[in-house]
């Protein structure tokens, strides 16, 4: 298939931009978005946000972790980027003795920064457009898997042209179902250490209740160090190692902004489906997601009633219930939004009037039955997406769903192998046993999949006949044989796995009850048939066919590509939503600390406070950081187009200056991921003289405070 022509000259979408509406390619921003922002107050040049062969602002930003988005801030390598991401770094570090989640942590010197056992930052270096290479070797005659051998062979050429003999990271992407092509080169650095974090009271206040809301007054943040050897290359972790002296860092502007000022956001957008259609979006709300929502509030209850019982647990359990609670609410906001704004009726109306023009003569041997395919490639799988989540509901959060599955098959090689190849293999297997088993809570463990297994049984439908007969046996009851799984498993404690190690039998591995169950639970998570792959190719075919199609029939729109953890550009402004009485601010696109304080209530793991916060508010000591009006802000927004992995993105004013660390989003707009709307889209960030004020006068940090560059 020849690349259309239209995407030399447009990037794709799925509607008509608005003002602010999209996530931009950097490589394009001068021919299609400069005049553009430079009109709405941006400074730079495009040259200056995206340049290959000289420092810009792209060199600042870092993917976090592979999940969220981070900036550099300081000559030293020193980067922000939020609590909730910093999360699972922290707790990993913390002990019921030294409790940085609750207590949070600042290190004073560099020799007192802590280096979490994984953790990686990505910088991007550039990116290209191969759609031309690719397609020019595939064509409409191809079943979707020879489409996909040919592409992979060339996508791996590709890769190995770039990588500069294993320097680089280089990944092919393809954009709107395969209509495009490009690669991207990366460098990783693994030598990541915490350097502060404020309290849980602080960077998590307000909970699961504030979780997606506004008003908020959350000070979601946390700092890290990325590392390098002494000529600033990639290295892992080692005590000569040096702080990395980025090509960029970003200024901090402390001197304000007001409704309306123009701001832009750089990050790794996870996810949007905004070419999903009407049936999908069916599915999602009244088969997948209900499945996911009530999967992960079952998990999450079960976690809680022992989190509640011992620090220790809670702590070593604090990243996971924080990850299922995150998308529980999450998935629940997306069916409500969806439903109250009828989206897929207005998606219906968009494939009404598509279908029309497919229809006609000289486009009905091309696309006349593309709407035909997707519908039934949805309707056919409505009730698989239904089970489907109940079970990665499971997997989310249970650890044994899947643990026995992974670990037991690689036993099974270890046991079959000689004694020389069993003493190469075990420091990794002894190693992995190790990090799984470390802070593993089994009473936790039990109950939750107990729980998890009850309700997949009741409601999944087509479940694992290994579960079904377990069902049937135990009247849907599975706590008495879960319990006495784990009493009789191998799996059931680390002590019996390294005891396996010294005397390997697999035969024990088979017959090991968490290992058939954790098996049966895999293969039907994996489960496919002839005919579902068949379906699948259709669908497949069917929605590139139907993107082509979209741009075909309106070429002149501006479009953009959906995301998918690809380095982004969104801009627009600071912007408000209407008065509400909740916030005590004059104007609704910003909070206070007043307003923090007034949501203080004593005890309560949600809204408690520290008194040192209280204290510095009483007395009003909030140093330069605040307001001209007088008042320390908190939170604020701004109507970029964002979705999840913006999470620790630095908001930036028109300067190029970060003013921001964005960590949420607003839960009216939750049916973003699919279709935007521009009244209600809001991002929700921390106020970077917050970030600031916290580090300085709540927690003296002083040593954080010289590495900056802050612009007054």
């Amino acid at each position: 298939m020849k690349k259309i022509l239209v995407l030399a000259v447009l990037l794709i979408a799925s509607t008509v931009s608005f003002a602010d509406e999209g996530m931009w390619f950097l490589m394009h921003l001068k021919r299609l978005n400069e005049a553009d922002m430079q009109k709405k107050g941006l400074q730079l040049t495009a040259e200056e946000i995206y340049s290959v062969n000289n420092s810009s602002l792209k060199d600042a930003i870092v993917q976090f972790n592979g999940g969220c988005t981070a900036e550099i801030v300081s000559a030293t390598g020193l980067v922000f980027t939020n609590h909730h991401c910093g999360y699972g770094a922290i707790a990993e570090l913390s002990t019921p003795e030294n409790d940085y989640l609750t207590s949070g942590f600042w290190a004073k010197t560099p020799s007192d920064e802590l280096k979490p056992k994984s953790l990686y930052v990505r910088f991007f270096v550039r990116m290209d457009d191969v759609s031309d290479r690719i397609l020019n070797l595939v064509n409409d005659d191809m079943s979707e898997k020879e489409r996909e051998r040919v592409i992979n062979q060339e996508i791996a050429k590709i890769q190995t042209e770039n990588d500069e003999g294993g320097k680089y990271t280089v990944s092919v992407r393809p954009f709107y179902n395969g209509n495009e092509y490009y690669y991207f080169v990366y460098q990783d650095y693994t030598d990541v250490r915490l350097v502060g974090t404020p309290p849980n009271s602080i960077g998590k206040f307000g909970g699961d209740t504030d979780n997606w809301e506004w008003p908020r007054h959350t000070g979601d943040f946390s700092i890290f160090r990325v590392y390098g050897d002494k000529d600033g290359n990639p290295a892992e972790y080692a005590a000569e190692n040096v702080p990395l002296k980025p090509k960029h860092h970003l200024p901090i502007s402390i001197k304000g902004f007001q409704d309306g000022d123009f701001s832009m956001i750089l990050g790794y957008p996870g996810r949007t489906n905004r070419w999903m259609n009407a049936a999908g979006i069916d599915q999602n709300v009244h088969f997948a997601y209900p499945a996911w929502v009530e999967a992960s509030k079952v998990g999450m209850d079960a976690m809680k009633q022992h989190m509640d019982d011992n620090q220790s647990v809670k702590l070593n359990y604090a990243s996971k219930y924080s990850g299922v609670a995150n998308y529980w609410k999450n998935r629940q906001g997306m069916i409500d939004a969806l439903t109250k704004h009828k989206t897929a009726a207005t998606k219906r109306k968009q494939e009404k009037r598509f279908d029309k023009w497919a229809k006609r003569p000289e486009n009905r041997e091309k696309y006349g039955d593309v709407i035909q395919t997707i519908n039934t490639y949805y309707q056919q799988t409505n009730e698989k997406a239904r089970h489907d989540n109940y079970l990665a509901g499971m997997l989310r959060a249970s650890s044994f769903a899947a643990l026995p599955y992974s670990l037991g098959n690689a036993l099974k090689q270890y046991a079959q192998e000689n004694a020389e190849k069993r003493k190469e293999m075990r420091p990794k297997l002894a190693a992995f046993i190790k990090d799984n088993y470390e802070k593993v809570f089994i009473p936790l463990e039990i109950d939750v999949l107990t729980a998890e297994l009850d309700l997949y049984a009741a409601k999944g439908g087509q479940i694992a006949n290994y579960v079904k007969t377990m069902s049937e046996k135990h009247q849907g009851d599975f706590s008495q044989p879960i319990r006495t799984a784990f009493e009789q498993s191998l799996f059931g404690s680390g002590e019996k796995l390294n005891n396996f190690l010294d005397t390997p039998d697999e035969g024990q591995i088979d017959n090991d009850p968490l290992f058939q169950l954790s098996s049966a639970l895999m293969e039907q998570y994996r489960a496919s048939s002839p005919e579902l792959e068949q379906l699948q190719d259709a669908f497949q075919a069917a929605s590139r066919k139907y993107i082509a199609g979209v741009l075909e029939m309106d070429p002149d729109g501006k479009y953009y590509p959906d995301a998918n953890s690809t380095l982004r550009l969104t801009y627009g402004t600071i912007r408000s939503l209407p008065k509400d009485p909740r916030n005590d601010a004059k104007e609704n696109f910003y909070t206070t600390l007043k307003g923090t304080i007034a949501k203080h209530q004593p005890g309560d793991e949600e809204f408690d406070l520290p008194q040192r916060l209280i204290d510095l508010y009483e007395a009003r000591d909030f140093g330069r950081y605040a307001d001209k009006n007088g008042y320390l802000p908190v939170n604020f927004l701004s109507d970029q187009d964002i979705t999840g992995g913006n999470s620790g993105s630095p908001v930036l004013n028109g300067n190029g200056e970060l003013i921001g660390l964005a960590f949420d989003g607003n839960i009216e707009a939750m049916a973003g991921d699919v279709i935007f709307d521009p009244k209600l889209q809001r991002t929700i960030s921390v106020d970077i003289r917050y970030v600031l004020f916290i580090i300085d006068k709540f927690a003296g940090a002083n040593n954080i405070m010289e590495e900056l560059t802050i612009v007054e």
